[in-house]
């Protein structure tokens, strides 16, 4: 490890550890990254987990968070090889009937295509997706007095009540589905308050900018990142797995890019007492079961609008989405999960060989879980798009145990760093007037178990890193 003096030190390459480098670095400090693994990217990685020339991605896929991000934004990533490809179709929700509900680039066109819920979308979205540029840094940020205060107050009215409560603005089986696919993203039970808030998200994000994937593979993002703060004179190190702050080099600030669980383990003994009994306490929410297929061909969709999109939601209807995620927060495993599905290599050339394609899924499943879920998982995809099992050619599967040993910040296959229900939206991790501080001089938590959780979008490091910079740094 490199033994210099730095201005700071951030610990974890993820795309939070990786914003918060960025960030101090901009301001004219030393930074140095350590990153545990053989490689920067956290949940950006892709890899060979099939068969030889086809690309998967590990983690995350689709990333409509990653394009639209106020931070990501400002930067000349694609400077550094990062290029953005967007389905014609956003995100897909078939129905058992052969139809499908669509997410288009377009607002117009996707509450159009809603029927006689065509008004309500309207109604709900377009304030939204017009008020959304000033206050997309106040969503994605702690809680403050913001910017836009009305258009805040507007989004917040609409955030806070369960998906389940707001539905009750449709009428169509086509609306409510499509709804409760993108609420299903809370990785909550859809009657829990604030889990219509990531669905809002993510048709604003969907609508304004689209839902693209990274050519090449999500590790495009991370390269990007990594090479942008390289050529800033930031310094890397990889395979250095940090389990004290004892190993870290002379600094005057370090961020931690870790969950509660691993900043106990590396910096408990520098914390208060009161400190240390809220991050115990810290609660992770469910976990994911995640399968990558290569395939002979593309999925054959029934519905030619889910051909065309990069997301497909399978999961039916409202009502049949919303036990699938009840009965997991319950702790029990739905015979009939809800699917997030990527088909990337539809629109990425790159992903396989000619003639190839490959698919990605997770369904949720109770925290900790070890059970097989692929049988649940192709039955799932097989009754939307018959005749998919007979184009497998391999499939790689990752439980909550093995995502973990992967990643250690997805504690119990937790991809979100800890669930953000409404006892925890506002104390991620725990109850301070900043969540980035700890109660150690000097030490910061930028992972997405700070505001504003998971997601690639780099805020909890941006956030993190302008908070150590005024506390330490007086900029």
């Amino acid at each position: 490890m490199d033994k210099r003096d730095f201005d700071a030190v951030v610990v974890g390459a993820g795309p939070n550890g990786l914003a918060a480098a960025i960030t101090l670095q901009q301001s004219g400090l030393r930074v140095l990254v350590l990153e545990a693994a053989a490689s920067v990217g956290g949940g950006l990685r892709t890899a060979a987990l099939t068969l030889p020339g086809f690309k998967h991605d590990t983690c995350s896929a689709i990333h409509p968070l990653a394009v639209s991000s106020p931070f990501f934004s400002t930067l000349p990533l694609e400077q550094f090889g990062l290029e953005y490809i967007f389905p014609p179709i956003a995100a897909a929700h078939p129905f058992d009937d052969g139809a499908a509900a669509l997410l288009s680039p377009s607002l117009e066109q996707t509450a159009h295509w809603l029927g006689e819920d065509e008004q309500a979308y309207l109604q709900l979205l377009r304030p939204l997706v017009r008020n959304w540029p000033s206050i997309a840094a106040d969503v994605l940020g702690p809680l403050h007095f913001p910017a836009n205060p009305i258009a805040m107050a507007q989004f917040g009215l609409k955030a806070l009540p369960s998906a389940m409560a707001l539905s009750n603005r449709f009428r169509t089986k086509a609306a409510k589905g499509l709804w409760a696919g993108m609420a299903a993203h809370a990785l909550q039970p859809l009657t829990n308050a604030t889990t219509s808030a990531i669905a809002l998200v993510l048709m604003i994000t969907g609508h304004l900018r689209g839902w693209p994937v990274p050519k090449g593979g999500s590790q495009s993002i991370a390269d990007a990142l990594s090479a942008f703060f390289i050529s800033m004179g930031g310094v890397i190190e990889t395979n250095v797995y940090v389990q004290s702050l004892d190993q870290l080099p002379s600094s005057h600030a370090v961020l931690l890019d870790v969950t509660p669980r691993q900043l106990l383990q590396i910096a408990g003994h520098r914390f208060t007492s009161i400190y240390k009994w809220q991050l115990e306490r810290y609660r992770y929410g469910m976990g994911v079961f995640k399968i990558d297929w290569a395939l002979d061909a593309p999925i054959p969709f029934t519905a030619s609008g889910c051909r065309e999109a990069g997301t497909l939601h399978i999961g039916n209807t409202m009502e049949e989405i919303a036990l699938a995620e009840q009965l997991t927060g319950d702790g029990l495993h739905a015979d009939k999960p809800f699917v997030i599905l990527g088909q990337q290599s539809l629109f990425d050339h790159t992903r396989s060989p000619e003639g190839r394609h490959t698919g990605w899924a997770y369904c949720h499943v109770p925290n900790g879980s070890t059970q097989d879920m692929t049988e649940r998982i192709e039955k799932q995809v097989e009754r939307f798009a018959p005749g998919f099992r007979e184009r497998i050619l391999a499939r790689h599967t990752m439980n909550t145990a093995e995502l973990e040993a992967y990643n250690n910040n997805y504690v119990g296959g937790d991809i979100n760093g800890g669930t953000i229900d409404i006892g925890q939206l506002f104390t991620r991790p725990a109850l301070r007037a900043s969540p980035y501080r700890t109660s150690a001089k000097g030490i910061y938590i930028c992972s997405s178990s700070t505001p504003p959780g998971g997601g690639v979008h780099g805020m909890c490091g941006y956030h993190a890193a302008k908070r150590a910079l005024k506390d330490i740094f007086g900029r």
